[in-house]
This record gives C-alpha cells, structure tokens and sequence, in this order.
C-alpha cells in the first residue's frame, strides 16, 4: 500500500505557495500547482500518496469552487480531506465550500502554527474516518453472510414446517378416508379468500406473508380429530348428543396437540395453528364452540377456515351424506343455513366463488 505522506497546494501566488512549502517541508513531499487545471492534473497522477490538499480559492483557469464542484462529481472529497485557503470573509463562500466536501479553512495571511494544526486535524480525522469505513464495511459483509446463513437456515426450518404439517394432514386424511383432498382444498380456499379480504379490508392488517402462514396453519384445522375414536368419526348415521360433544371436542384436542406435541419453529404459524383448530367452528352470531366466541372476538383467521370448512364439507361425499352442487353450497352459506358469518367474510366470499369451483375441480376427491 503507497503511503499517504504529500501535500498538494493549489496556490497562483508563488509567495504563498512558498510560505506553505516552509511550513511542511520537514512533515511531508509537496506537490505544486499555480492554476486549477495543473492541480487537478497532479492530483490524477499522484493520487494515491496525497494525505491532504490546501486548494486556494482566487485561482486562474479554474477557480477553488470550480475544481470542487468538478472533483465532487468524482467523489474525490470523500477520498481525500480538502482544506480552502482564503483571505475572504464570506459566509457564502463557507457555505458552500463545505457543501462541496471541504473539511476545514486556512485564512491570509498565514499563521504557521495554526496551519500546521487545521493540517493535523484534518489528516488524523480522515484517516479515522477512513478506517472507520472499513471497519463498517467489513462488520456489513459479516452481517449480510450471518443474514444469508439464517435466511437459509429459516428456509430450512420452514420446509422442515411444510413437511411436519402435511404429514400431521396426511394422518388425518387417512383416518377419515371420504375426504382424500379436504387439506389441500382448505389450504387452497384460504388463501384464494384471505386474498381476497386483503384487497376489500385493509383493516383486518393481513399481508401475502401473513396469508401464507394461515395457509400452512389451516392445514391443522381438523388435527385433534386424532383423538377420536374411529367408530365416531367413520359413522355413517346421525350422531348421539354424546358422540357429537365428543366430535366437539376435536377443536380444544387439536389445540392442545399443536401446544404440546407439535414442535413448529416458525411462532406465527405456531399461534395461528393454535387458534385456528380451537376457533374453526366458532360463529359470528356466538352460537359456535368450544369458546361462544361472538364477532370480532373470532379471529380473522379462524373466521377464514370456518367458512372455508363448511364450504368443503357441503361440496364434499362424506359417509353420512351426498355432495351438495358447488351453487347450491354457496347459497346455503350467503343465506345463513350453514351456520353465521360475517357479513364481510360473505363479500368477500361473493368475490371468489368462480376460484372456489376451480379449486373443487382442481383437488377433487377420487370415486
């Protein structure tokens, strides 16, 4: 690396020049220029080994404000400290020299002393600066690797998520065998409606990100059916009031499965997870369970799986029933026959029921 141990004077007098020559002759090699231009020309060559630069203001060819506003655009300022001579006492000039990048002025006529000290100053001040940029450059790239291993080790952690949850899916898809693609279609319907209350509620704050996390946690909805008995969740005829506050229970089971048996990395899919297989058959109207949550006491997850839910059990074959058509399905949800909804949920439901049908067709169930 080439030392940085030479002044450069930008200076027209020969006397001045010479006065500033005697006071760093013994500290430093000194480069000479008389005019702008022959300055900038020797700043070009030597730019490497210049420590810092005395630029007069009152020059020929191309004054100090000149060769600034020529060097600022070449970001030479940044590199170098820039120091203005002048017999001037004008608080324009000051303005806008340092606005040009000078760090500090020399007035006429000269005190050596003081001269020598701004000269110091300016030189340890830049050096520090100078060497500060590196330190936070270096710490940046360090921070930008340490950011790229988490962001890898995140996407790690999520597939790990993704192939956790679609296995605990898959379980519950097995057991209750007429329902071969219900958590792919309450993914898929969740996030067709979910998108589809970002774009008619900003209120409710959700995002594509959020939406995604919800998408994953729907696949939960149904986990605590894990702990009912076949005979239960298989029956084909009605239900006792028993066997049916056992059903129930699914939604509180499957929450307390997701707390304590279900390790999820990512806390926001975790919390939606949680909430969503509590809260799925909630009802606006607080005639749902296990909670009696009413309105917007629901969460607009939970809302979003709820009425994806019905919407897929009605379209669907289950043991004890036929398949309702997709029009039909739609119109028990909007006139209140399936169970009470938030009049925004339906608008936004209205919105979507072409996607709706798609996805039915999409992930239909095997015969």
């Amino acid at each position: 690396m080439i030392k940085r141990d030479t002044i450069l004077i930008f200076e027209d007098s020969a006397i001045d020049r010479e006065i500033l020559v005697e006071i760093f002759r013994m500290d430093y090699k000194i480069l000479e220029a008389s005019n702008g231009k022959e300055g900038i020309a020797l700043l070009n060559s030597h730019f490497a080994s210049i420590a810092v630069v005395l630029l007069d203001y009152m020059m020929p060819v191309m004054d100090g404000i000149e060769v600034l506003e020529y060097l600022r655009e070449r970001n030479v300022p940044n590199k170098i400290p820039f120091i203005m001579v002048t017999g001037e006492e004008s608080p324009e000039l000051e303005k806008k020299g340092y606005e040009y990048g000078v760090i500090s002025y020399i007035r006429k006529p000269y005190q050596p002393d003081v001269i020598r000290q701004i000269v110091i100053n300016a030189v340890g001040w830049f050096k520090y600066k100078m060497q500060l940029e590196v330190v936070v450059k270096k710490q940046n790239e360090n921070i930008k690797k340490q950011n790229e291993i988490l962001l890898q080790q995140t996407k790690k952690l999520n597939q790990l998520n993704e192939i956790l949850i679609d296995s605990l899916s898959n379980i519950v898809e097995f057991r209750n065998l007429e329902t071969k693609q219900h958590i792919k279609r309450i993914r898929e319907f969740s996030l067709c409606l979910g998108g589809s209350i970002i774009k008619l509620y900003p209120e409710y704050d959700l995002t594509p990100e959020k939406l995604v996390q919800i998408g994953w946690a729907s696949s939960l909805h149904d986990i605590g059916k894990i702990a009912i008995p076949d005979n239960i969740i298989l029956k084909s005829g009605k239900l006792t009031g028993d066997e049916f506050e056992l059903i129930k229970s699914h939604t509180t089971k499957g929450a307390e499965i997701i707390q304590s048996a279900i390790r999820l990395n990512d806390k926001a899919v975790y919390n939606y997870a949680y909430d969503i297989a509590r809260h799925h058959h909630e009802k606006y109207d607080g005639k749902g369970y296990p909670d009696g949550l009413k309105g917007e006491e629901i969460s607009i997850a939970a809302q979003i799986v709820s009425l994806v839910d019905v919407y897929d059990a009605l379209t669907s074959k289950r043991v004890y029933k036929a398949a309702y058509d997709p029009d039909k399905a739609y119109q028990m949800i909007i006139n209140g026959h399936s169970g009470a909804f938030s009049p925004k949920l339906l608008k936004a439901f209205t919105e979507v029921k072409a996607e709706f049908e798609e996805i039915l067709v999409k992930y239909h169930d095997e015969d």
